[in-house]
């Protein structure tokens, strides 16, 4: 199991820097993480949100490759329906070949309906979108269709699915399973049967929500108000360009009192080393994981904590799995 950090860039109105210095800080996070041992990097996708989160994670993701020489890259996930499987395939196969064969390709269908219309895209039809997406962009790959061909022969292809069906169908096409569930196992492994795959050949990676710190409490409440915003947009998001209405803002009042234990509330864990450890254990134990990220950051959260947490994750995390 490789342990790794988790990018979104988001860059949030009360904390914001020039977007220069929020790509540049990123980039430098990434080299660094790398020196300190982390095995992967990941970055994610989203449209239109106010906080600017990173929309073309294969761009970030070329940088980063420019810029490290071992550490995998990956997209976690990349919304293919949204764009030309061929392009995708050009483009992972050119990274693939800058970065000398680190690619990991994550793929979902993503939720947000103003992003599907930013793309002329059907979000009704996501899910039939993205399987013959992921068909074709291993087709493109795998069969060396696309020049340069890509580094890597099978290509590391992911599915972002939840739920049981979306887990069946990841493994009908044969592909890794980007959740942490074990409940979605059997399914996935039934699903790669059913698709003529061996199910010894399963295997999952995901996020944890853990932030790793010396002083859990006390990073816990400089978070909250990152934390805070972070679950505003996602739920803002998933109502966006729908009849539902707006959900009701969540406030740092009511994430503290909803914390189960000091440094603890659902979606977000701060922990010490060897808390993360156990955790990180707990959550993956009997299931084929191949990759565990964790955030780099939660929503512009200050530099001290993010520099403390990368350094803790890499050097007493890792190390202890």
């Amino acid at each position: 199991m490789k342990l790794g950090l988790y990018f979104d860039l988001r860059n949030p109105a009360p904390w914001a820097r020039p977007w220069p210095e929020v790509y540049g800080r990123a980039l430098d996070l990434v080299v660094e993480a790398e020196r300190l041992g982390a095995a992967s990097v990941w970055f994610s996708e989203h449209h239109l949100f106010t906080d600017g989160y990173l929309p073309q994670p294969l761009t970030f993701a070329a940088a980063a490759a420019a810029r490290t020489s071992r550490v995998r890259i990956g997209t976690a996930v990349l919304v293919a329906a949204l764009r030309p499987a061929a392009l995708v395939a050009e483009e992972a196969a050119v990274i693939d070949q800058l970065s000398g064969g680190r690619l990991e390709l994550g793929i979902g269908a993503g939720y947000s309906v103003p992003e599907y219309e930013l793309y002329n895209a059907d979000i009704t039809k996501r899910y039939g979108l993205t399987d013959a997406a992921v068909a074709e962009i291993r087709r493109l790959l795998d069969d060396g269709i696309v020049t340069p061909p890509a580094a890597q022969n099978p290509f590391p292809l992911w599915l972002g699915y939840q739920g049981p069906q979306g887990a069946k169908r990841a493994g009908r096409l044969g592909v890794g399973l980007l959740s942490l569930d074990r409940s979605l196992l059997d399914p996935y492994r039934e699903g790669l049967v059913e698709g003529g795959h061996d199910p010894a050949t399963a295997r999952t990676g995901g996020m944890l929500d853990i932030i790793v710190a010396d002083d859990p409490e006390e990073a816990f409440e400089r978070i909250l108000p990152h934390y805070a915003h972070q679950l505003n947009s996602y739920r803002a998001a998933a109502v966006a360009g729908s009849s539902r209405d707006a959900p009701k803002e969540i406030t740092v009042e009511k994430l503290r009192g909803g914390a189960a234990q000091k440094g603890q509330i659902p979606g977000l864990r701060v922990l010490t080393p060897t808390d993360a450890v156990t955790a990180i254990r707990e959550a993956t134990e009997g299931s084929p994981v191949e990759h565990v990220y964790l955030w780099a950051s939660v929503a512009g959260m200050p530099d001290e904590i993010v520099e403390r947490h990368v350094e803790l994750t890499c050097t007493q995390v890792a190390p202890n799995l």
